[in-house]
């Protein structure tokens, strides 16, 4: 096995990396304070092509691999994971499910200016009643003959205030059940169609999260993905790719806290030498970098199995499992190395703690990557 990067690989990295502390890191502190979203960081990252980073060039995309998506996604979320999920999102779920399963239609209206980043997207599946168990969808797409009638409310979705356009996940046949679920394109601005309170959050605060409410929105036929019933198939499908995005987005939240707290030890002394020279910091700082390492390699086998177009979705569930249970340990244990300057906001590593929970959570729970991963392993 070959694991040096390329050199393009290391180009990327690089320009991520760069992009971090220089656009990134001035006023993240102030902007998880406020809960202000990162909008002239987005912009720039549009710019440079992060938000369409695998779509291919004809339709504005960057045209990589998903390697260079784990590298870019870790070095942004090192520094502002409020940020890198605008970007996972925009990515793994909503650029991804168009260029995959969309129409030429659709790829022209709506995944270009997406990749572009001109516009970003959001990707609504989970409902009050409805998160990780996906087939009992309570929001309703009630044919009408040339258009579909969009009834019910979405939950947490990322991006909802920012977004312009919306993968909706919506029930047409409850008889059917998982068969009977279509996904279709919302625009913002459509009738009937507003988006609720933005919450409060613990971590990825600079993050906009909303409810979205539809009342008899008319979404034309056009605009559905995939054949009639798609809609359950195109949402795992989807998402298998964005674990991979919410893995590395972990993964830097990881690295960036062992990498505060390796260069603190250094220079925070006690009785008479570093912290770093005693023993108990020194083996805190062993296991974070090791866990740290094999996040990494999982992240890049799911990326790499992508990449060949090879089945992925337990390699992506191991990645997210593993990297998001690492943030939580690796950002802890860099609060308790930083002692009392770990619970100050000017440290920024109480702030990875915090985003990191939510690493467990979305795209699928601890528990649901469990279950995926014990139904690959049982096949």
């Amino acid at each position: 096995m070959y694991f040096e990067l390329s050199e393009e690989h290391l180009m990327i990295q690089q320009a991520a990396r760069d992009f971090a502390n220089t656009e990134l890191k001035p006023g993240v502190i102030e902007r998880d304070e406020l809960q202000k979203f990162p909008h002239e960081q987005i912009k720039k990252l549009g710019e440079l092509g992060f938000l369409g980073m695998m779509v291919d060039p004809k339709y504005n995309g960057s045209g990589m691999d998903t390697i260079s998506y784990v590298l870019a996604m870790e070095e942004l979320s090192k520094i502002d994971a409020s940020a890198s999920v605008v970007v996972s999102v925009n990515n793994s779920l909503v650029c991804f499910g168009l260029e995959k399963y969309g129409t030429e239609f659709q790829k022209e209206k709506y995944l270009k200016p997406l990749a572009a980043g001109e516009i970003i997207g959001a990707f609504c599946l989970s409902e009050p009643e409805a998160g990780s168990d996906a087939t009992s969808q309570h929001t309703t797409a009630v044919d009408m003959g040339d258009h579909y009638l969009l009834n019910g409310t979405k939950n947490w979705i990322t991006n909802g205030g920012n977004a312009s356009t919306y993968l909706v996940i919506a029930q047409t046949n409850s008889a059917l059940r998982h068969k009977g679920i279509n996904a279709l394109i919302v625009e913002k601005g459509m009738e009937g169609f507003s988006v609720g309170p933005k919450e409060n959050k613990l971590g990825i605060r600079g993050s906009d999260t909303h409810s979205l409410m539809f009342t008899d929105v008319k979404i034309p036929k056009e605009n559905r993905i995939g054949e009639e019933g798609f809609g359950f198939t195109f949402a795992m499908k989807t998402l298998d790719g964005g674990r991979i995005g919410i893995a590395s987005q972990a993964l830097g939240i990881a690295s960036g806290a062992y990498e505060l707290a390796l260069a603190y030890s250094k220079e925070r002394k006690t009785f008479g030498k570093p912290i770093a020279a005693h023993q108990a910091i020194q083996f805190k700082l062993a296991d974070m970098a090791t866990e740290i390492e094999a996040a990494r390699m999982l992240c890049f086998k799911a990326a790499w199995l992508k990449d060949q177009g090879l089945p992925y979705a337990k390699a992506s569930s191991m990645a997210k499992l593993f990297a998001s249970d690492v943030a939580m340990r690796t950002t802890v244990e860099a609060v308790q190395i930083h002692g009392g300057y770990g619970f100050v906001k000017e440290y920024h590593v109480e702030r990875l703690m915090r985003d990191a929970k939510i690493t467990q959570i979305y795209e699928g729970t601890s528990e649901i990557q469990r279950m995926i991963i014990a139904r690959e392993i049982l096949k």
